[in-house]
């Protein structure tokens, strides 16, 4: 059987219309003069320090929150950590083994759990049930239920850090609005989730650390390269 192949003709796209000269009246809106980039570093500078000042922090567009990171990695760790990730739609949970002698992760797994709509605009107890439901299922999955393990929690939102293991969320941002979590202690609210799941996770020994966007990668950076400045 011989099916004779029929010629096609690509149809027209509004894309063909596009002229270098088009193109360039677009981006000449995206173009900043010397003057114009000046201008915005000095206003980035004036907000940079009225984040850090005792009296005008708290209505500061540029919070410039504290982080206390008093100590740094040493090469001397070892162990089995949890860590996990909120930081956008999508929220992860990974599991690190790390071999002091070699000073390099020997395991590292994760999962990776979608955040719906309904729930960055829903409670903070249905988020954190669903963050906590997600760590459940990934202990099951790595056979770790009844496991007790320091966690380490990055929680990449404007928060005020009040301890190591205790930092109050300011305001949400990134499209998340759940109610019911701004003014609270997010790693409160995590152990509260995880123990309405029933996570087989000892909270009394559980060691949870907080950390935000930035304290996170700076640490395992100084992890990797010891000689970091």
């Amino acid at each position: 059987w011989l099916v004779k192949k029929k010629k096609t003709t690509s149809l027209p796209s509004h894309h063909d219309n596009i002229t270098p000269h088009t193109v360039e009246k677009y981006l000449e809106r995206f173009r900043l003069s010397l003057e114009k980039l000046k201008e915005v570093s000095a206003r980035l500078r004036k907000d940079l320090i009225r984040g850090l000042g005792k009296h005008s922090h708290h209505r500061a567009a540029v919070k410039m929150l504290p982080t206390f990171v008093r100590a740094t990695p040493d090469g001397t760790e070892k162990g089995d950590y949890l860590a996990l990730d909120l930081g956008g739609t999508n929220f992860r949970v990974l599991y690190v083994r790390v071999v002091e002698e070699q000073q390099k992760v020997l395991k590292m797994d994760s999962k990776i759990c979608s955040i719906p709509q309904e729930i960055m605009l829903g409670t903070g107890e249905q988020l954190f049930d669903h963050i906590a439901e997600c760590l459940s299922e990934f202990l099951e999955s790595q056979d770790l239920k009844g496991q007790t393990l320091p966690l380490g929690f990055t929680f990449s939102f404007p928060c005020e850090q009040k301890e190591i293991d205790k930092s109050i969320l300011i305001r949400w941002t990134k499209g998340f609005n759940c109610s019911g979590v701004e003014g609270q202690d997010v790693v409160r609210l995590l152990k509260e989730a995880i123990h309405r799941r029933g996570v087989s996770v000892s909270i009394k020994t559980l060691e949870t650390v907080i950390f935000n966007p930035l304290q996170a990668p700076f640490l395992c950076s100084l992890y990797i390269k010891e000689n970091l400045p």
